[in-house]
Order: structure tokens, then sequence, then C-alpha cells
């Protein structure tokens, strides 16, 4: 296996691990509040939905994230009136959300276009394109040498690969979402609000007693995950692939969810979770490399159970003790 292919799966990895990451990203910030969410899956097909379709209806990508992100948005609000107003079970709630955007996206989606489920596939504008970084060899330059771009890879230094494949060539929300990890960090750790978040999920009566509302920073949580949400759903229907297929987050919300326990919800270490993830899934679409590598004839279902195996390994507790929130999944309750 030489250098360029190596590269060439990490950058797989990355463009593979971003939807996760916006969406761990997005658990943090619920959990840290003490509000568990497990639909996390559903906020992110119902955004991939209404991203799709609104980008194919209006031909415009940024008009179809907004409404992503509204529509997550919409859930989160749900998701918040049901556990922090009526203080009903959040389990259950996030479950509900799976399963209402799991047949609501598909009944819309049939309703409007009548192609059994999907939205019609995205052109250019309709979705966001890849960027091509300066002094970096993409499609551009490969059209004005006249020469295939496989082929100038292949002829290019090692730097120079690792940049041109690794580095550029990602769509706009790929860049965000790494922005997004430093970001978090500083918000959580480094601000105000953050540490208000975070004693709000660890002793909620101490932060009550302080004059600060727990319900106003639980529903924020809740809002920053909506948000966080409809972006990576976004992405799997406007930069990833083209367009809204059913039930495309294909479990990715659950991986997520693993993710964040693994990393023990710290910003970084969920940066480093989901780009492991991000690495099984680019294996099982280049079983040779493995293979080659292994010297052994590996099946491209294995590859692709192996991040839904990771995650019973990580629920399981065999990376270590991960412990939660102490208020984590429990509804306050003022004392009178």
């Amino acid at each position: 296996m030489d250098f360029l292919t190596l590269i060439q799966i990490f950058d797989s990895s990355v463009r593979l691990a971003t939807p996760l990451l916006l969406a761990c990203l997005a658990g943090l910030f619920s959990e840290r509040a003490g509000i568990f969410d497990i639909g996390l899956e559903g906020k992110m097909l119902m955004a991939a939905f209404f991203s799709a379709a609104i980008a194919a209806t209006t031909g415009n990508a940024w008009l179809g994230l907004f409404s992503g992100v509204a529509a997550s948005l919409v859930l989160a609000a749900l998701h918040g009136v049901a556990s922090i107003t009526f203080r009903g079970n959040q389990l259950i709630s996030g479950v509900a959300i799976n399963f209402l955007a799991s047949g609501l996206t598909v009944l819309v989606a049939q309703h409007w276009f009548k192609q059994g489920g999907r939205t019609p596939s995205l052109t250019e504008g309709a979705r966001f394109e890849p960027i091509e970084l300066p002094f970096a060899i993409g499609p551009t330059e490969a059209e004005a040498a006249g020469r295939p771009l496989s082929q100038l890879l292949a002829e290019a230094g090692p730097i120079q690969q690792a940049y041109s494949e690794l580095i550029s060539g990602h769509s706009i929300l790929v860049y965000l979402s790494i922005l997004l990890v430093p970001l978090t960090a500083w918000v959580l750790f480094g601000t105000r609000f953050g540490l208000r978040l975070r004693a709000v999920g660890e002793n909620p009566a101490a932060v009550d007693t302080a004059g600060v509302s727990v319900i106003t920073l639980r529903f924020a949580a809740v809002g920053i995950c909506g948000i966080l949400c409809g972006l990576a759903g976004a992405y799997l229907s406007t930069a990833l692939q083209a367009g809204f297929v059913k039930e495309m987050s294909a479990g990715r919300g659950f991986i997520a969810l693993a993710a964040l326990i693994f990393a023990k919800w710290r910003p970084w270490h969920a940066l480093g979770a989901c780009l492991l993830f991000g690495l099984f899934q680019a294996l099982e679409l280049r079983p040779d490399v493995l293979e080659s590598l292994l010297r052994v004839k590996i099946q491209a279902q294995l590859l692709g159970a192996l991040p839904y195996i990771m995650t019973v390994v990580i629920l399981a507790g065999f990376v270590g003790k991960a412990i939660p929130p102490k208020a984590g999944g429990e509804p306050y309750v003022k004392e009178r």
C-alpha cells in the first residue's frame, strides 16, 4: 500500500466522521446539562430530509441547510418540552422522536416527490461542493493541465499529496465541524455559560439556589443540540451525498452517543473517537487496503459491523469507566 492510498483512506475517514462529530458535540452539550438525548438519530434524519427537499426545490444549498437546522430545532423543542417542562422520561422522549422522524420523512418525501421516499438528486448549487484550497492539486489544476487528477497526485510529493487530499477538497461543513471542537471546549470550560451548564448537569439545585434558571440553561443546551444535529443531517444529504434516501442516518446518532461515552464527555476526546469510527467506515469501502496489510481475506460486511461492535464494547465498559453527569436523566423539581 502506497502513501497516497493511505492518505485517501484518512481523507474518507474525515468525511465519514463529520456527521458523527457534529452529533457527538450535540449530545455533549445536552448531556452536560443533564438531558440525555437518544433522539440524535431522529433529529439528524429529519434535518437530512428537509435540507435535501428544500435544496432540491430552491436549488440553494444554504436554504436547505437552514431548513434542516429549523426542522431539527422543532424536534429539539419537543424533546425539551417533554423532558424539561413536563419532566417526562428523557429516554422515552428520545425514542419517540426517532420513530417520528423515521416515519414522517418517508411519508412527506413520498407525498412531495413521488419517488419512493427519496428526494431528487441534488445538482450543482443545491449541494455543498468541495473547497479547493490554494496550492492544492485539484480538479481545476487537472483541467488546466489536461491530465487526469489521479496522475497528477501520483506524481506529487508526500506533503503535496497530504495537503491536496487530506486537508483540501472538503465541503465547508467539514471545516466548520473541526472548528467547532475548540469552540465547544472554550464555551464549556472557559466561559461562565459553560460553567453554569456543567453545574446544571451535576447539581441543578445548587445552580437554582444561586439564582440561575435551571430550565433556561437546559433549554439552551437542548437548542444547541438541535442546531448541531441539524448541521449533521444537512451534511449527510447535501454534502456527503446528493439527496435524501430512507433511513440515511443509518444509526449514526447511536454511534455518536457511543463515541461520546468513549470520549468521557470531552470535546477533544470526542474528535478522536469520531475519527476512529470514521476510519472503520472508510475501511468498509476499501477492504483491499486492510487485506493488503493483514494478508488475510476480509469480508466487507465485517468491516461494516466494526463501528457497531465497538459501540457494544464501549457501552459494556471495556474502555475504562465513564462517569456521566450526576444529574443526567433526572428531571429537576424546584423545592418550595
